[in-house]
């Protein structure tokens, strides 16, 4: 067990029980607030490290330069079959992932990797969250998620205010401030990317994100282990959307997604029209308005999973998470021209993209007690091949078969949410 200090908070390298920070002999710290230390460029590689693995693997952290992207870090973990790019500078978010000819990932009109310094969250009446927006996976909370507007908060001198909230919250546009790398001495020696990201105010939140990308080498497969901490003295709402999207070559017209569900309804009215193409996609379109989606899964073993399959069906991803941690499901559709943006999103999180006070009312904003915390984990499959495509898809489709799934037309808000 390890504690670094960081702006005056103990950081948790290694939980108790099944942590999801296991202790490993080859630490490799690349950027540290407590001990003042950055590494803009570093490798590490399977010739470096004792191991009876087969698999030759490595780890690279450089920097980018030019535009927006100036002063931005990257890692890229390839493990000999999958290479994960994560940016440490975006709250460890995850750029892509590429296998072969397959890639998780979207071409977004934003093509370079914008730093937050160039960030200005406000703008565009609070959209300015995605004028960095180009990750496979982007975590939105921690404070608040979703749409922006107005919400109620308790200011300095204890009473209530308002505040604008922007776009999907902060955390994806903080640097991470203690980042490093762990290779698991014993078999399969587990490669680890690890960060600590702080949302912190003074008469505001105290949260930490503790986030740790881990895979194995040669594996088809890979997780994302998160523990949010309230370090506050009260209670302290938090949400967490986890923003994962998907262009080509898996979306395509004729894709699919599958998900066992208890429940689905549509965001919107706009939604509501074409409920009943909820699972199918179409190809690109001028002038396309975003479909958006809100399931309630369905567990197996307590556990939500999600397909999304090319039109061939030979090609796929599987997400699976825990329901208790993680209670919903948000579909995005955005089948806009390739110009603009065609992808879609699966997004796990403790509630739907609604505006926090939305949410609120409708009991989907969960608290963290005094020094309280929370783990979440996602595991991701890349699946090639027809037969590994319907084998996944029997697994759901049999779920579902056990439970019907109830459709309803009116989007999941409380009435007086409108007011």
């Amino acid at each position: 067990m390890r504690f670094v200090p960081a702006l005056g908070v103990a950081v948790l390298w290694t939980f108790q029980g099944a942590s999801i920070m296991n202790a490993a002999d080859n630490e490799h710290v690349l950027t540290s607030v407590a001990a003042g230390l950055g590494q803009p460029t570093w490798q590490l590689t399977s010739r470096d490290v004792k191991s009876d693995s087969a698999t030759a693997w490595s780890v690279k952290r450089f920097a980018l330069h030019g535009g927006k992207q100036e002063g931005c870090e990257l890692i890229v973990l390839d493990n000999g079959k999958l290479k994960i790019t994560v940016i440490p500078t975006r709250g460890m978010s995850v750029l892509d992932v590429t296998s072969g000819e397959m890639r998780l990932g979207w071409n977004s009109p934003v093509k370079q990797i914008v730093h937050p310094q160039f960030m200005r969250l406000e703008s565009r009446g609070g959209l300015g969250w995605l004028e960095g927006f180009n990750e496979w996976m982007v975590r939105c909370g921690l404070e608040y998620a979703g749409h922006p507007g107005q919400d109620e908060f308790v200011n300095n001198v204890g009473e209530k205010a308002t505040m604008e909230l922007t776009l999907h919250g902060k955390i994806g546009n903080i640097p991470a401030s203690e980042v490093s790398v762990t290779v698991d001495s014993q078999a399969p020696h587990r490669i680890r990317v690890k960060g600590t990201v702080f949302e912190q105010a003074f008469y505001g939140p105290k949260l930490e994100l503790a986030t740790e990308i881990s895979t194995e080498p040669g594996s088809d497969s890979y997780r994302i282990e998160d523990r949010v901490t309230n370090h506050g003295a009260f209670e302290q709402e938090y949400q967490l959307i986890y923003h994962c999207n998907f262009g080509p070559p898996l979306l395509e017209k004729g894709s699919r997604v599958i998900a066992a569900a208890k429940r689905i309804a549509p965001f919107d009215a706009h939604a509501a029209e074409v409920l009943r193409q909820w699972q199918s996609y179409d190809g690109p379109a001028k002038g396309f308005i975003e479909q958006v989606y809100c399931l309630e899964p369905l567990a197996d073993q307590g556990r939500g999973t999600v397909i999304l399959e090319n039109a061939a069906a030979d090609r796929a991803v599987t997400m699976r998470w825990s329901i208790d941690s993680l209670p919903y499901l948000t579909l995005w559709k955005n089948t806009a021209a390739t110009e603009d943006g065609y992808v879609t999103g699966l997004e796990p999180g403790t509630g739907f993209p609604y505006n926090r006070r939305i949410e609120r009312l409708a009991g989907r904003v969960p608290k963290l007690a005094p020094n309280g915390s929370r783990e979440f984990r996602i595991d991701v499959g890349i699946h090639v091949g027809k037969g590994q495509v319907a084998d996944q898809a029997a697994t759901i489709e049999k779920l579902q078969g056990k439970a019907p799934l109830s459709v309803s037309t009116e989007p999941p808000r409380p009435a007086e949410s409108a007011r």
